[in-house]
């Protein structure tokens, strides 16, 4: 936990967009700031490439408490996960006098996200999703991890070709966003929401259980996480798609939740998968998503008419001896432009270290804290173990 100091007139929020010109050669960054305080002050700003270079700057940018802004950008070094180059903004506030009051930076990428002919683009190419589910977990320190934490997942990911992470089921540690925007990891950010069993019976899918559902009670909290998210997050250009949480069936507030980020948030895209148990509320969903869906099936969707790209969300359980067949599913991204890959279940296991009565130590899962009943060890389906050693 740490304090700082902030003057009485400040910058409280800034938001950040940037459109790219046909050819993407050359870009707009559109900024808006919200301003806090009655103190006259100018605003004055410029954008610098990773070499330190300045590349164009806007002065005495006129103040009141929401002001917006727009740099040209020539040239544009775009980002995406293969070359995620990155800028940095520097907007200064003054005093009428230029006294210095305040200075904010922000990390900024140029990249076009869209859904092009049916067929998810980055900066006018076909994407294809090879990625993971990843929870936060550490064998020390279970849900808190550290920066070294993640930099070795970064750096797995990359010598591992795995080149997005699905961040299930609630947003991370925005250091996390941080290193995803540095080092390129393609994010779709999903918000803190999970009612899974809430809707089943005996395994039996029970709709008149779904929680949220339509219940207006739980409208409210569904959109505050959503826009606590969004707002957060808005800023980073590895966030590519924004997801609307995990294994929640469908309803009218999670269809209101989708619409909130169309709204609010047009450059990126919207997922969830709980729509394929419910397709009055197709409208949720940017993309087809399935769980766990057989190679078989997911080419009987692509050659029936698709109208939405599809992603694997969660396939390849990775429990124990297993992940075998991926080639069935890699095989279809290269014979389907619609089909855009998926994110493995999972990156990781959960799982503690326990010191045992000869003083040595293992990680151990549910039942070894003689925990009853438990999951036992449904929670070891990573590629990696929970002490991040790389699982054969």
């Amino acid at each position: 936990v740490y304090l700082y100091a902030i003057p009485e007139t400040h910058i409280n929020d800034i938001s950040v967009k940037t459109d790219l010109s046909e050819d993407f050669t050359n870009a707009k960054l559109n900024a808006t700031l919200k301003m806090i305080g009655n103190e006259n002050v100018k605003i004055k700003a410029y954008l610098e490439d990773a070499l330190g270079n300045k590349v164009v700057e806007a002065t005495d940018i006129p103040f009141n408490n929401k002001l917006n802004f727009s740099l040209d950008v020539e040239k544009v070094k775009l980002w995406s996960a293969e070359e995620p180059n990155l800028y940095e903004l520097y907007i200064f506030v003054e005093k009428s006098d230029s006294t210095l009051v305040e200075v904010v930076k922000q990390k900024v990428g140029f990249r076009h996200f869209e859904m092009k002919d049916k067929v998810m683009h980055l900066n006018g190419k076909r994407i294809v999703f090879k990625g993971v589910n990843r929870h936060e977990f550490s064998a020390r320190r279970g849900r808190s991890i550290t920066k070294e934490d993640m930099l070795w997942d970064i750096k797995f990911m990359k010598q591992h070709n795995i080149n997005a992470v699905r961040t299930s089921h609630y947003p991370n540690q925005s250091l996390w966003y941080r290193l995803c925007d540095e080092y390129g990891i393609y994010l779709i950010d999903e918000t803190n929401l999970e009612s899974h069993g809430s809707w089943q019976k005996m395994g039996q899918c029970e709709p008149s259980w779904n929680v949220p559902g339509n219940l207006p009670e739980w409208q409210a909290v569904v959109l505050d996480r959503a826009t606590s998210m969004l707002e957060r997050d808005k800023n980073h250009p590895s966030v590519i798609i924004w997801s609307c949480g995990n294994e929640s069936y469908a309803g009218e507030d999670i269809f209101q939740m989708s619409e909130y980020f169309r709204k609010t948030d047009p450059s990126r895209l919207v997922h969830y998968e709980g729509v394929f148990w419910n397709r009055e509320y197709e409208k949720i969903s940017d993309m087809e998503s399935r769980m766990y869906a057989k190679a078989f099936e997911i080419e009987e969707y692509l050659n029936n008419d698709p109208q939405k790209p599809y992603i694997s969300c969660e396939y390849m359980h990775s429990m124990g001896n297993s992940t075998g067949g991926m080639m069935k599913y890699t095989e279809l991204e290269d014979k389907y432009l619609m089909y855009q890959g998926g994110f493995i279940w999972d990156y990781g296991d959960q799982a503690l270290y326990r010191k045992l009565p000869n003083g040595e130590e293992t990680l151990s899962y549910g039942g070894d804290f003689t925990d009853r009943p438990s999951d036992y060890n449904f929670s070891g389906n990573g590629l990696i173990y929970a002490n991040r050693e790389v699982s054969p």
